[in-house]
């Protein structure tokens, strides 16, 4: 029924009525985490055919100088969350249609055989009752099953140094905090140190310059905008639904979520933001 719907609001116009009148003079920003190469080249020169693609780093300036001329109509960025190790295979994709991405790196996980928690034992733990839970709790619930944040396990999840040096002559690289937890789940120091110890580990070891960062599942209230700011971040993405502007707040900058899919009327349905205007309505 799902996929059916899609390909009704697909085949409707919807989604080019959307692109038209929604997303002319805003800004979209996808977020992907993990795609096929395969899925990636369709899905990348739909959106060159479709939108105009541009850099965080251009909308950053257009916001902070407030120059419309640096954004073109049907603006879209894309961006990917984690650093996982598929990534790498992107790379040849990127350039042969020199797409502008944003990579949000966790510093603690990269370049090491560390796994992100929340891919691990899916069958024991449920993601969504795991993120309930204090970052404590979730700590203490995980290692009891073998998980520790610091173990090393036989093969990596996440892309190494070299991989990311190589990426970054093409790719944008910024911070997802040191070992992605849900950061109003953690205490003041936990949340000080995963935010800012991301920043300054790709710095001082990448020599990358970091502005940015993405809120590990979207989670985040004033507390950690606060921390950023401190930190000498310009700018925070979240998962909140909507498009942006260069009247947006930098710091509650809005994405939207193919969720990975590797169906086109899905795609193209969820990256106009049509679903998340008939999930309102529906409200």
């Amino acid at each position: 029924m799902k996929d059916i719907l899609f390909k009704i609001l697909f085949y409707s116009g919807l989604p080019y009525l959307m692109r038209l009148v929604f997303q002319k003079n805003r800004v979209t920003i996808l977020v992907y985490h993990e795609i096929m190469p395969s899925t990636a080249e369709k899905q990348f020169v739909y959106l060159k055919e479709n939108y105009n693609l541009i850099s965080l780093q251009t909308f950053l300036k257009a916001i902070e100088s407030k120059d419309k001329s640096l954004i073109p109509k049907r603006a879209l960025i894309i961006t990917f969350d984690d650093g996982r190790i598929s990534n790498y295979q992107l790379l040849p994709i990127i350039k042969k249609h020199n797409i502008p991405v944003t990579i949000f790196l966790n510093s603690g996980i990269i370049n090491t055989n560390r796994h992100y928690w929340f891919r691990y034992n899916r069958e024991l733990f449920s993601n969504s009752y795991l993120k309930r839970l204090s970052n404590k709790d979730r700590l203490v619930l995980m290692e009891k099953h073998g998980f520790i944040p610091e173990k090393e396990f036989d093969s990596p999840q996440a892309l190494n140094k070299n991989q990311i040096i190589e990426m970054s002559s093409y790719i944008d690289m910024q911070s997802h905090t040191f070992f992605h937890p849900c950061l109003p789940k953690c205490d003041d120091e936990v949340a000080k140190f995963e935010i800012e110890n991301c920043k300054r580990t790709l710095e001082k070891e990448y020599n990358f310059q970091i502005n940015s960062l993405a809120f590990p599942n979207g989670d985040y209230t004033d507390r950690e905008i606060e921390i950023a700011k401190q930190a000498g971040y310009k700018s925070c993405l979240t998962i909140d639904k909507g498009y942006n502007s260069i009247q947006s707040d930098p710091y509650r900058l809005k994405r939207l979520d193919p969720n990975d899919t590797d169906s086109v009327a899905e795609f193209v349905v969820k990256t106009s933001g049509l679903h998340i205007l008939l999930k309102y309505f529906r409200k």
